[in-house]
């Protein structure tokens, strides 16, 4: 029991700071001055290129959770007629799983924060249920960037994306932008219109990250088809820092439920 006594006194909250410290870097890497610090965060220049192909060619300038610039080149298939756009410059475009996953850091460490050292754990299943909430905060944060949205092709029409340019996208291209664990992905979409006389099975596309070629959908009264897909990347290196973060954080968490849950077990603990 002593040894249990110990544990919930001394080592949990070693382990604690251990996991404020790594999540603190964790939020510092996604650069966004906290509240008070002042100072602009850094514009960051990545270039887009996939193997393969050089269909699709860009720089995106990436500023905390925003895209503040995007300069793409596209050549047209049908003719290769070389097409660009770039935002304009009074727009940004929120990139809101990086915004997801830096919040779920942040409640993260606001956990953590809750019990200093001077705070007594009495129980076990204090100390599971904390490690319990902070996992799930990680998880989430985690999950933000390895799973993007999955969305309608009419959900990418409408989503003001294609308003950001100038000059103006042409109707029959759609783009798309999201996180996919540490890369920064672009995704145009060439279509064609679907004649009322055509003899093909109209079925519409349901949701997906990624919308293959054939893909059908209806947007404005009128039937379009996807015809061609190129999907460009850039890695963001700290994303890759946070994912890492992330981690080693969740193995810390489970090492010391496991500890925690010996201990009650072994001495039939049983918290009031």
């Amino acid at each position: 029991e002593e040894e249990f006594k110990w544990l919930l006194q001394e080592e949990v909250h070693t382990v604690l700071k251990q996991l404020q410290d790594i999540l603190k870097e964790a939020s510092h890497r996604f650069s966004l001055p906290t509240s008070g610090s002042g100072g602009a965060v850094k514009l960051e220049n990545f270039v887009l290129s996939t193997s393969g192909t050089d269909q699709v060619k860009g720089v995106l300038t990436l500023q905390g959770d925003a895209l503040c610039q995007a300069d793409i080149n596209l050549k047209m298939p049908r003719n290769n007629q070389l097409l660009h756009f770039a935002f304009r410059e009074d727009k940004q475009w929120k990139l809101q799983q990086i915004q997801d996953a830096r919040n779920h850091v942040n409640q993260a460490i606001y956990l953590l924060m809750n019990r200093d050292v001077n705070y007594q754990f009495k129980t076990g299943s204090e100390v599971l249920k904390l490690m319990d909430a902070v996992m799930l905060q990680l998880s989430r944060a985690r999950n933000r960037l390895t799973t993007p949205a999955i969305l309608t092709l009419p959900e990418i029409v409408s989503s003001g994306l294609a308003k950001m340019f100038t000059p103006a996208l042409p109707p029959d291209i759609l783009v798309n932008f999201y996180i996919n664990l540490n890369k920064l992905c672009l995704t145009v979409y060439q279509l064609h219109v679907l004649q009322p006389s055509t003899t093909k099975n109209f079925k519409p596309a349901g949701g997906s990250i990624l919308h293959n070629p054939g893909a059908m959908f209806e947007f404005g009264n009128q039937r379009y088809e996807v015809s061609h897909v190129h999907k460009v990347e850039c890695v963001v290196p700290w994303l890759n820092d946070a994912l890492v973060f992330f981690t080693v954080s969740l193995q810390l968490c489970q090492q010391l439920k496991d500890k925690v849950s010996v201990f009650s077990s072994y001495w039939n603990y049983r918290p009031y």
